[in-house]
């Protein structure tokens, strides 16, 4: 009982790390707020900022890595016989559901995306490296190379769908997200299918 609570606690200290800092950030700006203000804000000590997220670029990124370690674990788990573009949806859908994009830190976090476009510059990169990782998987679908045509063009597709959808997750968009990028994965010809 007593690790729970522990665990509950460093998760409420971890919100109110990050809630402060998007705060901050779209506030102030990425560049001109420090670790200190972050801290006092989150009524927490500096170190224990640090302890939680290293930089202020991790404090900035974090939701983009819990994001593509989610992602990668959906793909690399997938079962077997199901494809990348199908464990994905799948993925998705689970993943809306429970990062709905409509709680606060989500919208403090949009504010700093607006106001840091360095920040959503960055968001966009680290998501297209973990598409390029489902580009490797469906390359190896249709037995093609990596960095062929056909996989990087779904992967950016994917990315550019992923991202709009994330910024406005809703039922509505995923079905168009998906019917989007399965209606161009089927117009493929058949060779080039992944």
């Amino acid at each position: 009982m007593a690790e729970g609570a522990r665990e509950r606690g460093k998760a409420r200290r971890r919100e109110a790390i990050l809630r402060a800092a998007y705060g901050l950030f779209a506030e102030r700006g990425f560049d001109t707020t420090t670790i200190a203000e972050i801290a006092d804000r989150a009524e927490v000590s500096p170190r224990t900022v640090t302890l939680y997220f290293p930089t202020k670029l991790d404090l900035a990124t974090s939701h983009l890595s819990e994001f593509t370690e989610r992602l990668s674990r959906a793909l690399e788990s997938r079962a077997p016989g199901v494809t990348a573009f199908r464990a994905l949806e799948d993925w998705l859908r689970e993943d809306l559901a429970v990062h709905d994009g409509t709680g606060e830190l989500d919208e403090l976090r949009e504010r700093m995306l607006d106001r840091n476009p360095q920040l959503r510059a960055l968001a966009g990169s680290g998501l297209a490296e973990a598409i390029q990782q489902g580009a490797r998987i469906f390359a190896a679908e249709r037995g093609s190379a990596p960095d062929a045509f056909v996989p990087r063009m779904v992967a950016a597709a994917t990315a550019a769908a992923l991202g709009e959808l994330y910024a406005r997750p809703t039922e509505a968009n995923l079905a168009a997200a998906t019917a989007f990028l399965f209606g161009g994965i089927s117009a493929l010809p058949a060779d080039d299918r992944p």
